[in-house]
């Protein structure tokens, strides 16, 4: 129901834009990762119909935002530092239950 796109490599300051297409009736709340050996993390998600929630390590060079439709989620992910290394995986929500992305890698290297 959630199909994440768009990682990749990136080098260290580049950009990359993360894209998550939802199946109809799921609401899409954010994004959130998981390093190796490291618990998954919250990375950005949006409260309430208009304000969003940023992991302070991303503040500033992370955006999430939605299309018009809000049948897609997407990260806007500037700046990127080798810590930004991860699975990240997009968030939704329906019924009563929450839906999971596959994930998609993201890797900063040099």
């Amino acid at each position: 129901q959630l199909q994440a796109s768009g990682g990749g490599l990136a080098q260290p300051g580049g950009s990359l834009r993360l894209s998550c297409a939802g199946s109809r009736g799921i609401l899409l709340m954010g994004w959130y990762r998981q390093a190796p050996g490291k618990e998954r993390e919250l990375v950005a998600s949006f409260s309430g119909s208009t304000n969003t929630v940023y992991a302070d390590s991303v503040k500033g060079r992370f955006t999430i935002s939605t299309n018009a439709a809000k049948d897609t989620l997407y990260l806007q992910m500037n700046s990127l530092k080798p810590e930004d290394t991860a699975i990240y995986y997009c968030k939704g929500f329906s019924y009563g239950r929450n839906y999971w992305g596959q994930g998609t890698q993201v890797t900063v290297s040099s």
